[in-house]
């Protein structure tokens, strides 16, 4: 026998040891659904984090997204984010890597991952500008797969607040009253305060269309199927969808789906922050998040604390607030508007009353001025905006006080002025509220294709007090 061939034969035989050595063949570990109770679904024989993704894999070959919510023991509570109908006991539970790998996302297409993806990374870009994507980042609007190159997670780590660039800059929101009496900054996180039916929709896409920002991230979380097609098509239009991201998660959609697009949104508009762009972010509701986060904490045995909610409601929304508002000094920034929905116009509501905490001010729709054909509905007496003193000069804050002063005397006494009780002569700031107030309302009002700069609201209401206008900053 050759020695030299039997070396080589050696040699090679040794060599495919080695890399076997280096690289062994991939090993699966998977767990076993043991119980499935509303919409948990339990499992064991696995150690994950909470927040980790999962594959459950169903007898006929269909799958099932989850995220670990909890655990007990030695068993893992799972969230499904879709359909869990033909789940059997036993089934397979295969957990993702932690390998960050960006899904490649194409039309209804399900996420591209190795066995080892852990936790989710959903794509970020500009290839998102124009596109309307579901809470898992996948399209909607049947314009192909997504050309995007980054990904980003769900929760990032919260900026110093001693590092953000303080609000010191007007944003212009197209909207007169909104522009000269609740004057908002970059940066600023408001809240939306409405009952069902009076305009809040139809104010969120005139913010959208007429807004000075270089992007627009909206999130529909929770809303009816329905208004997600109305809104995009007949509220935002295509000029504001051009440069908009929006992201629908209806109410039809899991819990943790609607939490998922709630989250999504945010990290897209911090991921266009990051490039030091202004963001505008509406957000369509708050209320639908907290409740998603209230079904999944009941569902995993939470105790309810306030009024049905359990105490991880009210520790989630800061979370998620606080997340928005201006980056780092010299960066961009995000401005974000959430819907909080008050149910019977019930402003003490507990999500309400904790959003109203953490905000950075509030603007009420009122039904009775949506009632009476009086839009924007927005109630001037209840809103208030917390950063307007240190965005306008004191003389221009006295023209808004001054304002706010005859509009709020007028509404008090119109029960007296209707019937012809009061007298011409015994007020005199109530003479001069009766002598404006048609030209107060009438400045309040504007139409839905309307657009009110800033300038020429702040001159306006200069204009309509029979002052000069003073709107520069503070």
């Amino acid at each position: 026998m050759n020695t030299s061939s039997h070396t080589d034969q050696w040699r090679s035989f040794l060599e495919s040891c080695g890399k076997l050595a280096i690289a062994p063949p991939p090993f699966e570990v998977s767990g076993s659904l043991t119980r499935v109770t509303g919409l948990v679904m339990e499992a064991v024989g696995l150690q994950l984090a909470v927040g980790s993704g999962c594959t459950v894999l169903m007898p006929n070959g269909n799958k099932v997204e989850a995220e670990v919510v909890g655990f007990h023991g030695d068993r893992l509570y799972l969230m499904p984010t879709n359909d869990i109908f033909g789940l059997t006991p036993g089934a397979k539970v295969i957990p993702w890597s932690n390998t960050g790998a960006l899904p490649v996302l194409g039309e209804g297409a399900q996420p591209r991952r190795r066995a080892s993806d852990r936790f989710r990374r959903f794509p970020v870009g500009k290839g998102l500008l124009g596109r309307v994507l579901d809470g898992a980042g996948r399209p909607l609007d049947g314009l192909g797969p997504l050309e995007v190159e980054h990904g980003a997670p769900l929760t990032n780590r919260p900026l110093n607040p001693l590092d953000r660039e303080p609000i010191n800059k007007i944003l212009d929101v197209g909207v007169r009253a909104i522009n000269a009496l609740l004057t908002v900054g970059r940066g600023q996180r408001m809240g939306l305060f409405a009952g069902s039916g009076v305009g809040k929709s139809v104010l969120l896409g005139m913010m959208a269309r007429y807004t000075s920002a270089d992007v627009i991230v909206v999130g529909l979380i929770g809303e009816r199927g329905r208004e997600v097609k109305e809104f995009i098509e007949q509220i935002l239009g295509p000029e504001g969808l051009a440069r908009s991201v929006v992201v629908a998660a209806p109410a039809d959609t899991w819990p943790l789906m609607r939490l998922q697009g709630a989250s999504y949104a945010t990290s897209i508009a911090e991921y266009f922050r990051d490039q030091g762009k202004n963001v505008l972010l509406i957000m369509d509701s708050l209320t639908r998040y907290a409740m998603a986060q209230r079904e999944i904490a009941l569902a995993i045995g939470e105790p309810p604390a306030t009024k049905g909610y359990p105490p991880s409601v009210f520790a989630r929304l800061p979370q998620l607030v606080e997340r928005a508002g201006n980056g780092l000094k010299g960066g961009g920034s995000i401005t974000a508007f959430y819907t909080v929905l008050t149910e019977g116009d019930d402003q003490q509501d507990p999500i309400a009353d904790a959003a109203r905490a953490i905000l950075d001010g509030h603007i009420v729709l009122s039904r009775q001025l949506a009632e009476a054909g009086h839009y924007p509905a927005i109630d001037i007496e209840a809103s208030i905006s917390r950063a307007m003193t240190s965005l306008i000069s004191p003389a221009y804050f006295e023209q808004v006080r001054g304002f706010k002063q005859l509009y709020s005397r007028y509404q008090r006494s119109r029960d007296l002025i209707s019937v012809g009780a009061y007298s011409a002569g015994s007020d005199r700031l109530l003479d001069r509220a009766i002598q404006l107030y048609p030209q107060l309302e009438t400045f309040l009002q504007q139409g839905m294709f309307e657009c009110a700069r800033y300038a020429d609201s702040a001159d306006g209401l200069g204009t309509l007090l029979g002052q000069q206008s003073q709107s520069g900053p503070a």
